[in-house]
């Protein structure tokens, strides 16, 4: 149950980093924080359609 909340929570302060790369116009932060929201939030989407939340027994 714990699982899709982490995954939430690394998503949102990943949304924050790319958010600040892009203020600082650093390449390769946007890059590595692009990717870290593209998997993270891809494991949370997919973490709640299979298990569901709050997760089943």
């Amino acid at each position: 149950m714990g699982l899709p909340i982490i995954f939430a929570l690394v998503t949102i302060l990943a949304v924050f980093g790319l958010i600040g790369t892009f203020k600082n116009k650093n390449i390769l932060g946007i890059i590595f924080s692009a990717g870290s929201v593209a998997v993270f939030g891809w494991f949370t989407v997919m973490t709640l359609l299979h298990h569901g939340y709050p997760a089943g027994a």
